[in-house]
């Protein structure tokens, strides 16, 4: 007569486990080394250690000036341009404490100046025009820059305006912002060979 013998399952191992604490370490130290949970293409870490520089460097306002064409206010808002991201601006004034945003991608602007600010833009250079300035129209003028959709600190430069302190836009300067240097060179050496003739 045989005898019944009792059958014990055999232990169940989960896949990609091995048996044992120290072949368990190795297959997760394996998994590491092998990239399991990822590893970064260094093309994708060029691009986004390029996207920080331009972040960094492409926002950054050099100057801020005010003059006066005839009864209009006229803001020169010079920045650098080293990035191919979107850049927001806005032009405001600060007059008691008070914000009034005048211009601009950033805020919205009062209903009391539309009608009355005119922008010209060009590479590096944003001009602001505000009709008919008054001494109610005197305080802190601000133009800042911000890269579009980061969450980097604005890059502004301020300008306090006085209208009886105010100095007339000079054609020259006019002329040199519209006007080449090759443009200019020519023309200060055609005054020069002028002058030598009448002194002759």
């Amino acid at each position: 007569m045989s005898s019944t013998q009792s059958r014990v399952p055999a232990p169940c191992l989960l896949p990609g486990r091995a048996s044992g604490s120290g072949s368990g370490r190795r297959f997760h130290q394996d998994r590491i080394q092998n990239g399991a949970f990822g590893t970064m293409n260094p093309a994708i870490g060029i691009a986004l250690l390029l996207a920080v520089l331009q972040v960094s460097q492409g926002q950054k306002v050099t100057s801020l000036t005010a003059c006066l064409v005839n009864q209009h206010l006229r803001l020169d808002c010079r920045h650098e341009n080293t990035t191919t991201l979107p850049v927001q601006y806005e032009f405001s004034l600060t007059r008691e404490k008070k914000k009034h945003v005048l211009f601009g991608t950033m805020g919205v602007p009062e209903h009391a100046y539309r009608a009355r600010t005119n922008l010209t833009s060009n590479y590096n250079i944003k001009v602001l025009y505000l009709a008919n300035f008054t001494y109610k129209d005197e305080g802190t003028y601000t133009c800042e820059l911000r890269i579009s959709g980061q969450q980097s600190a604005p890059n502004y430069r301020n300008v306090s305006v006085l209208r009886d302190k105010l100095v007339k836009c000079e054609g020259i300067s006019l002329l040199a912002q519209n006007t080449s240097w090759l443009l200019l060179l020519l023309l200060s050496l055609s005054l020069l060979q002028a002058t030598d003739f009448i002194s002759l």
